[in-house]
């Protein structure tokens, strides 16, 4: 029997009684949190700290949710019909609407081919548990979202990065990519939209990419999430439009393209028209029951925000973001020690850092961290997303404070320029 001790409890053969924690639990690292949680800088108190740095469009309530969303969700609490428990893959109403809504000629969807999940990161999980055992290996873009690494690992799934090259806004190194497939790769995971570069591929390169991974017999889990938010002049395709022929596991939701992350409804779409993934399907519908199914009152919801939403409200979020980039490309491209990325979509932007040009900041974690401290402005360094020396910005800010936040850090790169010599003087 266990005795107290002054330093706590002792265990039934007198030494300290320590209760050890899962494999998976110790392996669960977030590189987002891993860093930021570890930047220990205080904000310059003479000015009003500007966040730059979390992906949550209500942040600042200037992008707030469609009222017909909100309604539609009250409608649902006022009823009382949607406080039980749904099919733990998704109730047949919400399945249907989401089916009928992503459904295309070339990708066609019916209420069997979806799964709800706990938003897109829920989604994700799914997708990758289905897929891999440990030992396995999974493809993940570099710079990419930190949760693919994330939930790898937690299984004990090596998180191999294929590069994205900036020069070319993003697009994948496919050479890159198809040298890191072998016998235990089980899936290459594909962002488009793209978080954090806000890259938006075009026709011919998702055709490149699926051509690579049904040439090398592999999956794609393609991570849609922000589906739809391109800018003027850009096209959105989905990859299951693009490859037909290719099973692919699409995730989304409603977070982004809503404007409500916190409602936590996602999906995972079965893009199989061979039939290669029937035991996959079953599957993920296995896997539905470890969480008995997302929130029933939005998944209730669903049909309604989904078949009523109006196309002016994405379309006034896919603007703000746009003029957000605009402003931001524009001043930050003038900075020389900067070399900005001008995005195609999505809610972020990333931006080069030439270390070189700069005194006493070494890397990305030295910039974004002296940025805090000097100018109330807090960005994400990069190397959250494997990628040193560039950082990521959010433009779902106000338009002012995008304004002023651009400014600031223009400021705090021409104080830390370095100052070079020419002919003996400087």
């Amino acid at each position: 029997m266990a005795e107290k001790s002054c330093n706590g409890l002792t265990s039934a053969d007198g030494g300290a009684w320590v209760v050890d924690i899962s494999t998976e639990a110790k392996l669960t690292i977030n590189p987002i949190r891993a860093i930021v949680d570890a930047l220990k800088v205080e904000p310059n108190p003479d000015k009003e700290v500007i966040r730059l740095s979390i992906g949550d469009p209500t942040a600042y309530g200037n992008l707030p949710p469609s009222k017909l969303v909100s309604s539609a969700v009250a409608e649902e609490v006022e009823n009382g019909q949607s406080n039980g428990y749904c099919l733990s893959f998704g109730s047949k109403a919400a399945c249907s609407a989401v089916a009928e809504y992503y459904s295309t000629p070339e990708a066609p969807l019916t209420c069997s081919d979806v799964v709800l999940a706990s938003g897109c990161s829920g989604a994700l999980s799914m997708a990758i548990n289905v897929l891999t055992n440990p030992g396995d290996n999974i493809l993940i873009p570099c710079p990419g979202f930190s949760l693919y690494r994330c939930l790898a690992s937690a299984r004990q799934v090596e998180a191999r990065s294929y590069r994205l090259i900036p020069e070319k806004s993003w697009e994948i190194d496919l050479d890159n990519m198809e040298s890191l497939i072998d016998e235990n790769t089980k899936a290459i995971v594909v962002n488009n939209p793209s978080n954090p570069c806000g890259s938006v591929y075009t026709l011919q390169h998702l055709k490149d990419i699926a051509a690579v991974a049904y040439r090398r017999r592999v999956p794609i889990i393609s991570d849609e999430v922000y589906a739809g938010m391109a800018f003027h002049g850009t096209k959105f395709h989905s990859m299951a439009q693009v490859a037909p022929n290719q099973p692919i596991l699409t995730c989304g939701g409603l977070a982004k393209k809503y404007l409500v992350p916190g409602w936590r409804l996602g999906w995972v779409f079965v893009h199989d028209q061979h039939h290669v993934l029937d035991l996959v399907r079953e599957g993920l519908r296995k896997l539905s029951t470890q969480i008995l199914g997302p929130c029933s009152l939005i998944q209730a919801a669903l049909p309604a925000i989904i078949r009523e939403t109006p196309q002016e409200f994405f379309d006034n979020t896919i603007r703000h973001c746009e003029e957000a980039a605009g402003i931001a490309f524009g001043l930050l491209s003038e900075v020389p020690s900067l070399t900005p990325v001008m995005p195609s979509g999505a809610m972020y932007m990333m931006i080069g850092i030439k270390t070189d040009m700069l005194v006493d900041i070494d890397n990305d974690i030295q910039f974004t961290e002296k940025l805090m401290a000097e100018e109330s402005v807090f960005c994400l360094p990069a190397q959250c997303f494997q990628y040193p020396d560039f950082f990521r910005i959010v433009l779902c800010v106000p338009m002012p404070m995008m304004s002023v936040a651009c400014s600031r850090i223009s400021e705090f790169c021409h104080r830390h320029q370095r100052q070079t010599i020419t002919n003996g003087t400087h």
